[in-house]
């Protein structure tokens, strides 16, 4: 008797996948791609319809939606047209929908033009093609990412503010709880199933942390290859989502979710290693650090305000950018200070590494790991010099960061080696799109505008 068509394609899918099927079959299968937001779009159809349907489509349109669903008014062709893109799965990709109703695998796609060729305004192309620069050096980057988020209560109406959940004591979370064992265990039941669901989908966690502020958590995940982590992150989000959801709360990845406590970063971490010798490149012989290490701080001290818009890509995000609450306000360096922009941790030289903490945790992790690696591609190539570490307080040397989305956005235009580097198609769609994000922000009239304008001017 032939094994059925199921049967034979799970034995395809990562050994994670595998595991947590165990003798079930598929029943459906989520072809998934990450918009610039980083939102999951896509189609879902049966299992059986999937292993037999030889080309699947999406309207390159996807890339044109901001946050709020509306279009770029960015006039090309293919804004009328919307022509049709190829679902191109990547089958490593493929992980469990554990909380799905059905016996679900979700596969990330990339996606192709019809005749074959990537398509530049994909997030996840944008990352490839950062990391085939390293490729053709002989490099090979490393991420670590730190995941920071809020747990709140339902909120249904954006009127009210968000607040912390209540715990498992009956009381809500209080903030400046920073590595508090205790402040985690009130929202042991989302942690457990945020590590059930992690196991389903084999995505290893290497730490769990409360965070400063009330119900926030930070979730560091294993170092690897930027584009694995990338997915990683990107499927993450949503499963901390479900398991928040399945616990009668929200997970919120907001850059400054609420007023007075810290906003959520996600710090990364790089570091780069020779392809065939496998050692990092930050480090010498002799352990000391190497001008390639300088080149790449240079390179991140140069060019990251002109993606600065990537890594806080909404009106929000620059709230958390401000001093005193965690966040750094300017590009500075220095050996683990963690007031500056830029932090080297402490570690041995095989581990040396180059943290970013200007990162929010609302960016789209494929843009970011992307923006951050291309900075210092570009350091390494060009042989940049750093400015002098800051030792001190980085937070009383002047703010260097744009101040709000506008500024940001235009800081793009300015520098056009970052450009050719990330894409010159995929620059342009980007900034058409935020900028509609912008002038749609700007119609709402806020809470503080009717409390201190209505009846004072």
């Amino acid at each position: 008797m032939s094994e059925n068509p199921l049967d034979l394609w799970a034995k395809q899918l990562p050994m994670a996948a595998q595991e947590w099927l165990h003798g079930r079959r598929t029943e459906e299968v989520e072809c998934i791609i990450g918009d610039f937001a980083g939102i999951a779009r896509g189609k879902v159809m049966p299992a059986r319809k999937f292993i037999e349907t030889t080309r699947s489509f999406l309207p390159v349109s996807i890339f044109y939606q901001t946050i709020t669903g509306e279009y770029s008014d960015y006039d090309t062709e293919e804004s009328w047209t919307e022509r049709d893109m190829v679902l191109k799965p990547d089958l490593t990709t493929a992980v469990a929908s554990p909380w799905a109703d059905d016996v679900t695998i979700q596969i990330i796609h990339d996606m192709e033009t019809l005749e074959g060729d990537p398509v530049p305004l994909a997030p996840r192309y944008v990352l490839k093609r950062v990391l085939e620069l390293y490729k053709k050096q002989g490099w090979q980057p490393i991420v670590a990412p730190e995941l920071e988020f809020y747990l709140t209560k339902p909120n249904i109406d954006p009127d009210f503010p968000l607040e912390p959940p209540i715990g498992r004591s009956g009381r809500q979370g209080a903030g400046r709880q920073s590595y508090s064992i205790a402040a985690i265990d009130e929202y042991t039941a989302v942690i457990d199933t945020i590590y059930d669901f992690a196991e389903a989908q084999g995505i290893e966690i290497d730490t769990i942390i409360q965070e400063g502020g009330a119900g926030q958590i930070e979730i560091n995940l294993n170092h690897g290859d930027p584009l694995l982590l990338a997915d990683q992150v990107f499927t993450f989000k949503r499963t901390i989502r479900e398991a928040a959801l399945a616990n009668d709360c929200y997970a919120t990845f907001m850059a400054k979710p609420i007023e007075d406590e810290p906003g959520s970063a996600m710090h990364i971490h790089q570091s780069v290693i020779d392809r065939k010798t496998k050692k990092n490149i930050f480090s010498l012989e002799n352990n000391e650090p190497s001008d390639l290490f300088y080149a790449f701080i240079g390179g991140q001290q140069k060019y990251l305000t002109s993606v600065i818009s990537i890594l806080a890509p909404y009106v929000n995000s620059y709230r958390r950018l401000v001093p005193g609450v965690s966040a750094p306000i300017n590009l500075e360096w220095g050996s683990d200070n963690r007031s500056t922009g830029i932090r080297i941790p402490t570690s041995g030289p095989d581990a040396r590494r180059v943290e970013n903490r200007v990162v929010g945790m609302d960016t789209n992790p494929y843009l970011a790991m992307a923006a951050c690696l291309a900075c210092g591609y570009l350091g390494m190539v060009k042989k940049l010099k750093p400015r002098a570490p800051v030792d001190g307080d980085a937070y009383s040397l002047p703010h260097a960061l744009p101040r709000e989305m506008y500024e940001g956005l235009k800081q793009l235009d300015m520098f056009p080696e970052v450009r050719e580097v990330l894409g010159e198609e995929f620059c342009k769609m980007y900034q058409h799109t935020k900028f509609r994000e912008f002038e749609d922000y700007l119609k709402v009239i806020s809470s503080w505008e009717r409390e201190h304008l209505l009846l004072n001017v």
